[in-house]
């Protein structure tokens, strides 16, 4: 099998269309053309189908984009390692994080980590959705809570968990009547929060009379008052210790952990590598106190 032939196709494949793998790589868009027609000949498949304004691949491309891609950028990695006489990371590092993480702690994180490998070009996306790491060329991707996957691995670096908070001159919720809150999203009008403080556990009916996009809008909002909030404890742990809002209790339920993922393979990208071990060093611990102290 013709290996350059399977090296553009992947190139094709990861960037979803002949012109934007051209543009991407500086190739004439006629050679990458031939040379996927032409291992489509060899193998006697159609790997993608070609419409008239896009290109999708088919279900055997898409299995062979599965396997090619991680060991072309293997055969990548090593020989660059070998050229370089070491593992020195270097070329492009690109990362998925969610919305709030990647507003409170990626810019930091990605300056202190491109001041220790400079020689890493660093590209971080946020997206709260689960990402597909090989069709979008992911090297890597911070997920919260993510559900197993046998084709990724990964660890937890931090730990996090969900608090209730209002200000100081909200009354505390108690058996009778429904106590406002601010909710991120769309919310059951007839739900009920259930609470673990030191004296047990117990609930609480709430009236969401605020639905905001984001964490972060959440806080804002329930700093001015109008309602009480579910927010992770590393968000308002300031807030907590200044005064400015007043913990009522834990969420029941599972804590929160915020993974990183990356496709399981026998030789792991140096520059992958490299940014575990930062976080490792950043977080040596990985509690919410380190996250809040980091992000101040």
């Amino acid at each position: 099998m013709d290996l350059l032939a399977l090296a553009d196709f992947t190139l094709v494949a990861r960037h979803g269309g002949f012109g934007r793998a051209s543009r991407a790589a500086g190739r004439p868009k006629a050679t990458l053309s031939r040379r996927v027609a032409e291992l489509e000949a060899a193998l006697d498949l159609r790997l993608f189908e070609r419409g008239a304004r896009d290109l999708k691949l088919t279900e055997e491309g898409r299995a062979l984009f599965a396997r090619t891609a991680a060991l072309l950028t293997e055969l990548e990695e090593t020989a660059g390692a070998i050229a370089s006489g070491g593992g020195t990371p270097r070329g492009r590092l690109r990362i998925s994080a969610p919305l709030l993480f990647a507003q409170t702690a990626m810019g930091k994180l990605a300056a202190g980590f491109a001041r220790d490998y400079p020689e890493v070009r660093l590209e971080v996306t946020t997206d709260d959705r689960a990402v597909d790491m090989i069709e979008e060329g992911f090297d890597l991707v911070i997920r919260i809570n993510p559900r197993p996957d046998e084709s990724l691995v990964g660890r937890a670096f931090l730990h996090d968990r969900l608090v209730i908070v209002a200000a100081p001159d909200l009354p505390m919720a108690s058996e009778n009547g429904e106590v406002p809150v601010v909710v991120r999203g769309g919310a059951d009008p007839h739900d009920h929060w259930a609470v673990r403080t030191q004296h047990g556990s117990s609930s609480f009916a709430v009236e969401p009379i605020l639905s905001l996009a984001s964490m972060v809008m959440v806080r804002d909002a329930v700093r001015l008052g109008i309602g009480a909030g579910r927010l992770p404890l590393s968000l308002v742990s300031r807030d907590l210790a200044a005064g400015r809002l007043r913990h009522w209790g834990d969420v029941e339920g599972p804590e929160i952990g915020l993974w990183t993922l990356y496709p399981s393979r026998r030789l792991l990208s140096a520059r992958v590598s490299a940014f575990l071990t930062y976080l490792k060093k950043v977080f040596p611990t990985g509690s919410p106190e380190e996250l809040a102290a980091f992000t101040e």
